[in-house]
């Protein structure tokens, strides 16, 4: 039978549990302590505001880790979180509470006080991810002195890692016969550290020791010295056990304190945000490392290769039990040869890279990931406190069936679905409501307008940006609607307002629609600027589809973009007119881009068939042939006639041959070159497939001057770098086998030109067509019977097998 751990002498005072916040060790041994000394009341580091929440912890749906969010009423982005995960002391020491029926008290300084609070750079303390008092020691204290007390006593320990000393003396280290022994060993070493090296001085920690010593005092009387038991970081330890220190004294720390109002609630957190690495102050670099810990004290290392071997298994990685066996064995005798009790997060890492990645770093990655960090994201129950918005954002998730998670993944939705549809409205809301819950992202399916693709991820910052959207309304609806008016009447820049109209209309913000098309109206007609108008006309373009698909009436929003469009249409070939190479460079982004837009939108009720496309050619027609406008755009402008059909192949070639004319400059015919076939438009295969083009080109460039080719090369190598590699090498073959000569186009029959015959040979094409025949669903063959009108869909096959 074991021996009953030791009581605590009689008259020994209030028991002081200092901890590291988020150590496993810490838990197990603060459990331990709490058992033997049965205090009747817990007092615990952590805003007092919390007490009315706390009774929450011993819901069964409360699924740590989660965490206490404080905000002020009047500025939510003002905020601070009190993280806690299962592994935690306070956890550990709240839920013992609460199973015993022991009042338990939060003592660190108000929310009220802390939020209001600003360092010397103007800060407010306790923003989203900051350290908020509960972060591993030393915390906000010990950081402002020049050394780190943890690195001081694993220094003297001879360690040169702080990290692997706190875990072969606290997270490693067995149960004590002395369940309190521990914790003032903790005591005595902080004690001495800030008798060397001064306490930090800063003022808010100062206020907050005070504040926690006027709260001990007044529990101390309650329920008796040796009754209250108070769980804190170690660092302030030495602070709470001062008998110098006069309530007097602390009062008037506690004197004239700035306040602001404030609300709490608990919220879920993840193990990512725990993660140091995360950007949170009270971090730990491997949360879910020390999750395992926690959860399995017996035999640790064993239980964690095989939940490695399980990851790496699910990835397809070949696992076997003898590669868990060996990676054991290797961890076990790394410990040994390094003088560890244990082996630690190190060891098992470096015994993994060996035995189960073959040396390899890559699929640490993984392991890091999703075991030693973690994807966990606890859970908060209904019955947690949450402004309104909150509420109807989490009814929303539940109807759509779309759960937050911390881990980062794909959504593919198909808008032709009742759910897919309300799941992307409630995300492009949010999304204009400032909450990044996801991101649009390229989809691997079809590019039509009835599929989106996004990439989600929830963090707990979230919810602080839901608590400064509340402002707004009390449904994402609502409050989505009010932000829109409200951008809509503050905007001034007509790209704003079209951009806004593209998120209205992919929202579904019906309400709002009608003040953002009058502002959208008005912005449109005072701007000026032909680049502006062509910036603004492809959202509008975007948004009339993206109406149709979500049966929203956009006859409002199709009449401003057919002014927009006719407006451009009068105001572009001016505007083209003397720019430099900059502009003329955007100008082509410009026109790209309304000339896509302008072929998606609709016909105006009341006007001719074909009246704005028409118009559009007539502008492309008359850019293309004037001599003042910079070659990029004469090219670019060729080449989208082209395209469309509007343009004659010998038309083209005129135009080319001019541009490419002695009399024009190496210069501006090298960037006429680059709008005609440059960029990602397929100007390669026009090319391969259009000798005489390329004839023209070939010519061009053979004549062009030695002291103008250095100022050509990087504009060429430029467009037709931008092909893909067998274009270029088809391309080179082309020019290798002899120039086309004079922009004339040569007979196939002796050029010898690769990927082209020396003409159709009707015996090899008509030998195919049985093997297409029986392929297409059998029959007789096209041979066993000559070609007749009955029979024009086997002379078209012909044709297209030749």
């Amino acid at each position: 039978m074991a021996d009953a751990a030791p009581a605590r002498p009689a008259g020994s005072g209030p028991l002081l549990l200092g901890v590291r916040h988020h150590g496993p060790g810490s838990a197990r041994a603060v459990q331990a302590a709490l058992d033997a000394a049965e205090p009747s009341a817990v007092l615990i580091e952590g805003p007092p505001e919390g007490d009315a929440l706390v009774s929450l912890a011993g819901d069964a749906r409360m699924r740590p880790p989660v965490a206490l969010l404080a905000h002020a009423v009047d500025d939510p982005g003002r905020a601070a979180f009190w993280p806690l995960a299962e592994f935690s002391p306070e956890w550990v020491a709240i839920r013992w509470a609460l199973a015993r029926d022991v009042p338990v008290r939060f003592i660190d300084l108000p929310a009220t006080h802390s939020l209001a609070f600003t360092d010397e750079d103007g800060t407010p303390h306790g923003e989203t991810g900051s350290d908020s008092g509960a972060g591993p020691d030393p915390d906000a204290s010990a950081r402002a002195l020049r050394i780190d007390p943890l690195a001081v006593l694993a220094e003297a320990a001879g360690y040169d890692d702080a990290e692997r000393w706190w875990e072969d003396v606290v997270e490693h280290r067995g149960a004590a016969s002395d369940p309190f022994a521990p914790f003032a060993a903790v005591g005595e070493a902080m004690t001495a550290l800030r008798e060397e090296y001064g306490d930090g001085g800063h003022r808010r920690d100062l206020v907050r020791e005070a504040y926690m010593r006027i709260q001990l005092r007044a529990a101390r009387k309650e329920f008796g010295d040796d009754r209250v038991a108070v769980v804190c970081g170690a660092w302030h330890v030495p602070a709470l056990g001062v008998k110098t220190t006069t309530a007097t004294a602390d009062r008037a720390l506690l004197k004239g304190l700035p306040k602001v109002k404030s609300e709490m609630t608990w919220v879920p957190w993840t193990h990512h945000r725990l993660a140091r690495h995360s950007g949170y102050g009270a971090g730990i670099d491997s949360p879910g490392w020390y999750g395992h810990l926690f959860g399995a004290p017996d035999r640790p290392v064993e239980r964690w290769m095989t939940k490695v071997a399980g990851l790496l298994r699910e990835e397809d990685q070949p696992v076997s039990s003898a590669h868990v066996i060996e990676a054991v064995r290797l961890a076990e005798t790394l410990a040994t040869m390094r003088g560890r009790p244990l082996a630690g997060l190190t060891e098992t890492t470096d015994a993994i890279r060996a035995v189960m990645c073959d040396g390899s770093d890559v699929p640490l990655g993984l392991i890091r990931d999703r075991l030693i960090v973690g994807d966990i994201l606890g859970e908060v129950p209904d019955s947690a406190p949450a402004v309104p918005l909150q509420r109807d954002l989490t009814r929303l998730q539940r109807s759509l069936r779309l759960k937050p998670e911390a881990l980062e993944r794909e959504l593919e939705l198909d808008l032709r679905k009742e759910t897919d549809a309300g799941r992307s409205r409630m995300l492009h809301r949010l999304r204009l409501l400032g909450i990044g819950w996801g991101e649009p992202a390229a989809g691997r399916g079809s590019t039509g307008t009835f599929r989106e693709s996004w990439r989600l991820r929830w963090e707990p910052e979230l919810y602080v940006r839901v608590a400064e959207a509340g402002v707004w309304g009390t449904t994402v609806l609502s409050a989505a609607t009010a932000k829109a008016e409200s951008r809509a009447v503050s905007a001034t820049a007509l790209a704003d307002v079209t951009a806004l109209a593209e998120q209205c209309l992919l929202a579904e913000l019906t309400d709002a629609l009608p003040l953002v098309m009058k502002a959208l109206a008005d912005r449109a007609a005072l701007d000026a600027d032909v680049a502006h108008l062509a910036h603004a006309l492809p959202a509008l373009a975007r948004s009339l589809r993206y109406g149709d698909v979500r049966s929203t009436d956009t006859a409002a929003l199709g009449e401003v973009a057919a002014g927009l469009a006719e407006r451009i249409c009068v105001g572009l070939p001016p505007a083209c007119a003397g720019l430099d190479a900059d502009g003329a460079a955007e100008m082509r982004g410009h026109l790209d881009s309304v000339h896509t837009a302008i072929g998606l939108l609709p016909e105006a009720p009341g006007r001719p068939a074909g009246d704005l496309s028409g118009r559009w050619g007539a502008v492309l027609r008359k850019l293309a042939a004037r001599d003042t406008v910079p070659g990029v755009i004469r090219g670019r402008s060729a080449r989208l006639l082209l395209d469309d059909g509007r343009l004659p192949e010998d038309e083209a070639a005129r135009l080319m041959g001019l541009a490419l004319s002695p009399a024009s400059p190496p210069a501006d015919a090298a960037a006429w070159i680059e709008g005609f076939v440059g960029g990602a438009s397929g100007g390669g295969m026009l090319l391969v497939h259009d000798e005489r083009l390329l004839g023209l080109v070939d010519t061009w460039l053979t004549g062009v001057p030695d002291g103008s080719f250095t100022d050509v090369l990087p504009l060429l190598r430029r467009t037709f770098s931008a092909y893909e590699p067998g274009v270029r090498r088809t391309l080179g073959e082309l020019v290798r086998r002899g120039p086309a000569g004079g922009g004339a186009r040569p007979d196939r029959s002796e050029a010898g030109v690769p990927g082209f015959g020396a003409g159709v040979d009707e015996t090899r094409a008509d030998a195919v067509l049985p093997v297409v025949r029986l392929l297409l669903g059998g029959g007789p063959t096209i041979q066993d019977r000559p070609p007749s009108p009955e029979h024009d869909d086997d002379n078209d096959l012909a044709g297209a097998a030749r």
